[in-house]
């Protein structure tokens, strides 16, 4: 986090140092035609990777840890969370370790402001996530995907008398 902490206080104009420390957030060099737009966040780096003409908006985080993979053309609106890791979902496991699975984003991909990437996704080539989404599945390629209502998924397990 440092490392994204000095890319965040570079001059907006200075291109060579800012892909300097990408270089470095990454641990390999970046395609030229990467453009990261500041602030950026993320928490371990070398787990992302990306194609040519990928633009990324400001405000973006990405929880890499599981892996991102980034295809070609892609363009990621400002505040966008792709975040690969989490935590059991039972309580009584919530607290014992980390989970992780990558997220693919293939070509010619666009997600919109505000939109949130879980962990285990792809996202298909040629797809659209509206601002705003939360995207918990894979996204078939050609797909335009919109989501913010609630949905319960299924009920936990109680570990005690007043959980119920």
């Amino acid at each position: 986090m440092n490392l994204t902490s000095r890319l965040n206080v570079l001059p907006f104009d200075d291109l060579d140092a800012r892909r300097a420390v990408l270089t470095e957030i990454f641990g390999r060099p970046v395609p030229d035609s990467l453009s990261i737009l500041p602030p950026f966040h993320c928490d371990y780096g070398l787990g992302a990777s990306f194609g040519e003409r990928v633009f990324i908006n400001q405000g973006c985080f990405f929880l890499d840890y599981g892996g991102i993979t980034i295809g070609d053309r892609v363009l990621i609106g400002p505040r966008v969370t792709l975040s690969t890791a989490g935590h059991p979902v039972e309580l009584d496991e919530r607290y014992d370790f980390i989970t992780h699975a990558p997220i693919v984003i293939e070509d010619d991909v666009w997600i919109g402001a505000a939109a949130t990437v879980t962990p285990g996704v792809t996202i298909g080539r040629g797809s659209v996530v509206g601002a705003g989404a939360v995207v918990a599945k894979d996204v078939p390629p050609l797909s335009v995907v919109t989501a913010t209502s609630v949905v319960e998924r299924k009920r936990l397990r109680p570990t005690s008398p007043t959980d119920t």
